[in-house]
């Protein structure tokens, strides 16, 4: 129930109907059980500054940025992250004394089902954890778990099988997992868009061996390429490539990634990837199509028939929401599930 004391936060864009952001934010917001609510925000570019303005007159508490404001609000905001600078991006805003800050998630989100789940701080299950609580006998260890309730909410939440987790590594998920060391592996982007800007920032992080993006225009190629020169993020082995060597790169790929719109809904049976070309991936190499609608794309169904393993966009675009959502309600934890099922229902995928 919004009341007198509800605390805002919001999504700004131009046009923003489309956006999913309340839609897994309010649901969170609904199970935490928080005095917040999460709302869209049509914001005009000529508006930009004036919005931000009436946000702090209003004591809006944070919002995610979309299209068309993700390169336009950097100047206009007090500090800015490494790692958005990076981007060239910011996804997320937040107050502090200093003013609006900004970051981006988006790195977040992609890295999330590409990493090994948190090790538990318990080694025996839910069980043992349950027969710890009931005991009274703890360990020391087990203090540092990603929840951040006592034993009676932590009980609670074994019985009722409703843990609120702090990443989205939950055993339904599917997707690729587990990777520890990618400092031999080959990463094959496609497109150079801002996404890929994101996921070539993902990609260095986990250490990739070699990064490769392909685009259409060598011209926008080199202009992407340099723009990582000086970069806050060390970018190491970044090439870029037309889409003649295509086939040739994907035969490769360790991790194959689309970050074109193309396939997307209401073209659900295009592939950004010819049928010879996806012929060449390695049985064993992973495919990952940031699109989360239709689920899965035709891209990823080709890859699967092949032997790779296939990640769709769901989990990114909640985990980098999630991620937000931290750090406006400045808490570690957050129900990740409780978004991304909100998100599938929604979506009509499940």
């Amino acid at each position: 129930m919004i009341k007198g004391t509800t605390k805002l936060l919001g999504v700004i864009g131009d046009p923003i109907a489309h956006s999913l952001s309340p839609v897994m934010h309010n649901a969170a917001i609904s199970h935490l059980g928080v005095d917040f609510v999460y709302l869209a925000f049509p914001v005009k570019p000529e508006d930009l500054k004036a919005a931000l303005l009436g946000f702090e007159a209003i004591g809006l508490r944070g919002f995610s940025i979309t299209i068309p404001h993700k390169q336009a609000i950097l100047p206009l905001l007090s500090e800015v992250s490494p790692i958005a600078r990076a981007i060239g991006a910011v996804n997320t805003v937040y107050r502090t004394d200093k003013g609006w800050c900004g970051t981006n998630t988006d790195v977040e989100g992609f890295l999330a089902p590409l990493q090994p789940p948190p090790t538990p701080p318990y080694q025996g299950g839910a069980t043992e954890v349950k027969s710890a609580l009931e005991s009274g006998n703890r360990t020391a260890e087990s203090s540092h778990s990603p929840y951040q309730g006592g034993a009676t909410e932590v009980k609670s939440a074994l019985e009722s099988g409703n843990m609120t987790a702090e990443s989205s590594h939950s055993p339904d998920q599917g997707g690729a997992r587990g990777e520890s060391d990618w400092s031999q592996k080959v990463a094959v982007i496609l497109g150079n868009g801002g996404a890929a800007r994101a996921v070539v920032a993902g990609c260095a992080q986990l250490g990739c061996a070699q990064i490769h993006v392909v685009g259409r225009q060598q011209q926008n190629l080199a202009e992407f390429q340099q723009s990582w020169v000086d970069s806050p993020i060390p970018v190491k082995s970044l090439q870029v490539h037309t889409w003649d060597n295509l086939s040739r790169l994907i035969s490769q790929a360790d991790l194959l990634v689309n970050t074109t719109p193309v396939g997307m809904y209401p073209h659900g049976e295009k592939s950004p990837i010819p049928l010879a070309a996806i012929d060449q991936i390695s049985p064993g190499a992973i495919a990952y199509d940031l699109i989360y609608n239709p689920s899965p794309t035709q891209f990823l169904k080709d890859a699967q028939l092949r032997g790779a393993q296939v990640i769709d966009g769901l989990p990114m675009l909640v985990q980098q929401g999630a991620a937000a959502l931290k750090i406006w309600l400045e808490t570690e934890s957050v129900p990740v599930e409780v978004m991304r099922l909100a998100l599938r229902k929604h979506l009509g995928l499940d």
